[in-house]
């Protein structure tokens, strides 16, 4: 019995050493999975000090002044508005993979981060204090497409050459409001927007946009910027351009061969336009916005915008337009427009019968050029023609030279024998012309009819009978003066005028010639050189100078001889002791008897507690007082007197004790038969 039940207990006990095992197997692989799910979570954990969603972290505006480990799936890193420097990059940035965009913007950077990582496609940077762009730090992000570095100190030598070189993606560069002087070199092909404003850039070469044939939007506000200084084919090369922005720079004319095919937006606004040229705009089929506004235009020429069919905005607020019979085919044209046009601030300033008075709206006013330009009358000039304006200044002159094969009307033969005079009188015009300057002529005329407009050219003469480009303009037929500026120094200028009639303009706009040579008028002028201005510059200069000068010396003579005057006269009359101060005073012991009160005179309210004398002291008087026989000492000699309190109960003092009382006259009352001894001291 027992050798059965034995094997029997012994198949139970491996039944439960089995069930065990098997129990301890399952509680260790729970185990296992649950430390490897920790250890997971761990390395998903977002910052304690950031908030995440999901692959987003938010690290912004925490005070941070190094970036915390980041878990290994984020891919948009917000660090902007922080106290983040360069050393609290952690090297382990580098192995974050995943990121695509880093917001670093508004923090304590010196120089451009290292340790990002390789996989960055957006970089924000603006508003640190980045002072160079070096070519090894860019070259660790191959993939970048985006960077934006406003708002800090790199100058143009700051960037290394070639910086750009290993970044074939890179779309959009931003670097305005930094210190540059120029146009960064070496710019990658691949760029389609760069923004380059409020820098100090005030040349652009030739070759500065090379190679940017994908460039389709360049900003250049706020900047040096001149015609004189802008290469002619600058801008020709960008192709593909559509945005083109040249605010609040120095441009008196728009650059010439701007791009035509692709441009959609030009902003011109806030520069020193005086003259919009013919042609500047040809071929801008696509462009749908120009901005004109806060310039000096007076009136635009006829045809500026036969090309504009896409134009729906046309910003021109800001500029003094004469709305005259010159501006009739404007108004023409925006009728013919209606309502596929936005126009904002086409606003008359003169002349006075229409001032403030949209062009739009001038409907009768223009009615009146179509009758005059039809029945050959007696000539308006412009809208309200009768109002004459003689005082204002005279129109600034454009720097724009108008290349033509066939100008308007021919200039004289510079190989003819007879030479010009600074006067010229024609037919119908009397013309004459003065320098002003090294760079300026005065320009004056009469007509003997009344016209609607002169026109005005000018030409430079060369070395030999070599002939430059004219320059030509129109001028309202109710101005009798011109000044033309900017002008080069000691050069010969041919200025010929003709007055146009309204029908002449007609076939001049039509036909681009007119037969004018009986009416042309021409004269001859000279600009001085500039350093013989200069030198007469100083010369009045100096002649100005020595006038005050003299004057200053002259004046200080005189005032000196006074002063010593003044001095001998009172030395004297204190000898003879008529203007010593003290005879403010007459010469009496007795208070009563003064007949200056220093109180008064210095504006304060006398306090008479002094006379209470309630302890012995002593008074000074002059010594002619005691001796009146002697003569006036040179010195200040004084008698002392002692003075005791009316009780009676001061002690006597010595006569070696000085008092330095003022010039009191009062005496104390002195009782108890002590003798009243006067003591002379100096």
């Amino acid at each position: 019995m027992l050798l059965i039940m034995a094997p029997a207990c012994t198949a139970k006990s491996d039944a439960r050493l089995f069930v065990l095992f098997l129990c301890l197997t399952i509680h260790t692989g729970i185990a296992v999975a649950t430390i490897q799910g920790y250890i997971g979570d761990i390395d998903m954990t977002c910052p304690s000090v950031c908030r995440c969603d999901e692959d987003f972290i938010y690290c912004n505006d925490r005070g941070l002044s190094s970036i915390p480990s980041l878990p290994p799936s984020a891919s948009v890193l917000y660090l902007q508005n922080n106290h983040i420097n360069n050393p609290g990059l952690p090297t382990s940035l580098e192995r974050q993979l995943s990121v695509r965009v880093v917001y670093l913007y508004d923090n304590e950077l010196d120089e451009f981060p290292i340790h990002l990582p390789p996989s960055v496609r957006e970089l924000h940077l603006q508003d640190n204090n980045i002072r160079t762009i070096p070519r090894s730090t860019l070259a660790r992000m191959p993939l970048l497409e985006k960077l934006h570095l406003d708002d800090n100190s790199i100058s143009t030598v700051s960037i290394e050459d070639q910086a750009f070189a290993d970044n074939p993606r890179l779309r959009l560069l931003f670097l305005s409001r930094n210190h540059l002087s120029s146009i960064p070199s070496g710019l990658p092909a691949s760029l389609e927007e760069l923004r380059l404003d409020d820098n100090r850039i005030s040349t652009i070469p030739t070759h500065a946009f090379r190679g940017l044939n994908s460039l389709r939007c360049l900003v250049l506000d706020g900047n040096l910027l001149a015609n004189q200084r802008i290469a002619d084919d600058t801008f020709s090369r960008l192709s593909n351009l559509t945005e083109l922005s040249l605010v609040r720079n120095s441009l008196q004319t728009p650059p010439v061969n701007l791009p035509s095919a692709h441009l959609q937006r030009l902003s011109l606004q806030e520069n020193a336009l005086t003259h919009m040229p013919r042609g500047s705009l040809d071929g801008m089929h696509r462009l749908q916005r120009l901005d004109l506004s806060g310039n000096n235009l007076t009136t635009l020429p006829r045809g500026l915008f036969k090309d504009l069919d896409s134009l729906g905005q046309l910003l021109v607020r800001g500029n003094p337009w004469h709305c005259g019979c010159n501006l009739r085919w404007l108004y023409d044209w925006l009728r013919a427009r209606g309502n596929t046009i936005t126009v904002r601030g086409l606003t008359c300033h003169g002349p006075d019968r229409v001032r403030d008075m949209a062009l739009i709206d001038l409907g009768s006013e223009m009615e009146e050029c179509e009758v005059v330009r039809l029945t050959g009358n007696k000539d308006k000039g412009a809208v309200g023609g009768g109002e004459s304006s003689t005082t204002n200044a005279p129109p600034q002159g454009s720097l724009f030279t108008l290349r033509s094969k066939r100008p308007g009307f021919g200039f004289p033969d510079s190989g003819l024998d007879y030479t010009l005079s600074s006067s010229g009188v024609g037919k119908s015009l009397a013309l004459n012309v003065k320098p002003l300057s090294h760079n300026s002529i005065r320009v004056t005329w009469s007509a003997a009819q009344p016209s609607s407009s002169f026109r005005l050219s000018w030409l430079r003469q060369g070395t030999g009978n070599a002939m430059e480009s004219i320059t030509e303009t129109l001028v309202r037929g109710d101005r009798q003066e011109y000044l033309l500026t900017s002008l080069q120094p000691r050069s010969s200028y041919i200025i010929c005028m003709v007055p146009l009639s309204v029908t002449s303009e007609s076939k001049v706009a039509m036909s681009g010639d007119a037969d004018t040579d009986e009416s042309l008028v021409c004269a001859k002028a000279e600009t001085s050189d500039l350093s013989s201005i200069e030198e007469e510059d100083n010369e009045e200069s100096q002649h100005i100078t020595v006038l005050p000068l003299a004057g200053i010396i002259g004046g200080a003579t005189a005032t000196v001889s006074l002063a010593l005057i003044f001095g001998v006269f009172c030395w004297y009359g204190h000898r003879t002791g008529h203007l010593c101060s003290r005879d403010h005073y007459t010469r009496s012991s007795s208070r009563k008897s003064k007949t200056y009160d220093d109180y008064i005179e210095s504006g304060t309210k006398k306090d008479n507690t002094i006379l209470e004398i309630r302890g012995p002291g002593f008074q000074m008087t002059p010594m002619p007082a005691c001796q009146p026989m002697q003569p006036k000492p040179l010195r200040e000699d004084y008698i002392i007197h002692t003075i005791f309190p009316s009780n009676g109960t001061g002690v006597y003092k010595g006569s070696n004790h000085v008092s330095n009382a003022g010039h009191g006259t009062n005496r104390g009352y002195r009782e108890g038969g002590i003798p009243d001894i006067d003591y002379c001291y100096t």
